[in-house]
């Protein structure tokens, strides 16, 4: 009986350690709110463009930063080395609805070891690094930032990948990312729904500023290239090599950030009109942090493209207000000016001028407010 005890206060003991040694969190996030827009276009004419304009009031989830939830974990392996995973997936709060055709885990799905001294290496699905942006846009890459005017360019997931980010050492670290077309042709052939996709970061970081540079290429699925006609609606915004240029500057209250991207493609063919081949998209924005609990902000972001597609300028300020550490309410307001041949939106549609891509009409204008709350978990 003694032994039969001792045994079992020796399991319940070594259970307790290996408790101990790991740790699984669920997180979470939920936004919600009302939006009023003027500019979205309607009607149909014969090459199937937008023919007229109206306002619309709707509510709306995600405007001010995705819906979603997740799980994370960690075990120790001993000799400061640890077995990690991410699993996180969007939805739309509204409705309750996931991301359909992206997955259950369409932002995250990845496995790895992590090393407080050698750094982190992930396999599997991740946001792709063009995500970087976010630590350096004023509005945090909500609905109407800095993912707008480039159509999505900059918020994208990746599949197939292999990524490591460094430990910082004299205020510098590093993050790489290379994702697998898994084709039989190591750019992307046709036989798989994603090209090669890659890229590196580097961030130095001091006590008044901050700066990062990024280099990222996305290819064609089609045929491996960095433009091609694969998809004519959405071209450089979809496939094409970016190089970003970023700066935080910390001010006691305030913090001024700002941004430049250069998006470059080549082997595009059969351009519609106003399709461009290359884009310079920069921004700039304050945000005054006026108490521990408010906080207002303004910003401006430009967008410049060949081949007619003209130039674009959103032009927002808005703010947030925490109600606790958890929970805030949020509020945008935002207006984009298209010049004549410029039809760019507030939100990141895609390419195109029919009512279904919610852009406004050539040379018009949109403007929109989003009031709404978030709560994290």
């Amino acid at each position: 009986m003694k032994k039969v005890l001792f045994a079992s206060a020796a399991l319940l003991a070594f259970s307790a350690a290996a408790h101990a040694q790991s740790s699984v969190t669920l997180y979470g996030r939920l936004d919600a709110g009302l939006e009023y827009m003027t500019g979205v276009p309607t009607g149909a004419g014969p090459n199937g463009a937008a023919t007229g304009s109206t306002n619309r009031f709707r509510a709306e989830s995600g405007d001010w930063g995705t819906s979603l939830w997740g799980m994370k974990g960690a075990e120790d392996l001993g000799g400061g080395n640890r077995a990690v995973f991410q699993l996180e997936g969007s939805f739309n709060t509204m409705n309750g609805q996931g991301p359909g055709n992206g997955g259950l885990f369409n932002r995250w799905a990845t496995v790895g070891i992590a090393n407080n001294q050698f750094g982190t290496m992930l396999l599997g699905r991740e946001l792709f690094i063009s995500n970087g942006v976010w630590d350096f846009d004023p509005f945090g890459q909500s609905n109407w930032s800095s993912a707008s005017l480039v159509r999505g360019r900059n918020w994208p997931q990746s599949s197939n990948n292999v990524s490591y980010q460094s430990p910082k050492v004299a205020g510098f670290d590093f993050y790489g990312q290379y994702a697998l077309s898994n084709a039989t042709s190591w750019n992307g052939n046709g036989t798989t729904t994603q090209g090669r996709e890659a890229g590196a970061q580097i961030t130095y970081t001091a006590p008044l500023f901050q700066v990062r540079g990024i280099y990222d290429e996305i290819r064609n699925p089609a045929n491996g290239s960095l433009g091609g006609s694969y998809d004519t609606s959405n071209g450089a915004y979809a496939y094409s090599r970016e190089y970003t240029a970023m700066l935080n500057v910390f001010l006691g209250q305030f913090k001024l950030q700002g941004g430049y991207q250069a998006i470059r493609t080549s082997g595009m063919t059969g351009q519609l009109p106003g399709q461009p081949t290359t884009l310079d998209h920069e921004w700039g924005g304050v945000t005054w942090q006026a108490t521990p609990a408010a906080a207002l902000i303004a910003a401006v972001y430009h967008v410049n493209g060949n081949n007619g597609a003209g130039n674009a300028t959103i032009y927002t300020v808005g703010g947030s207000y925490n109600l606790s550490k958890r929970a805030l309410l949020d509020l945008q307001i935002a207006t984009v000016q298209n010049s004549k041949t410029a039809n760019y939106g507030l939100n990141a549609n895609s390419f195109g001028s029919s009512a279904a891509t919610d852009n406004p009409l050539p040379g018009h204008s949109q403007t929109g407010v989003y009031a709404g709350i978030q709560h994290s978990f």
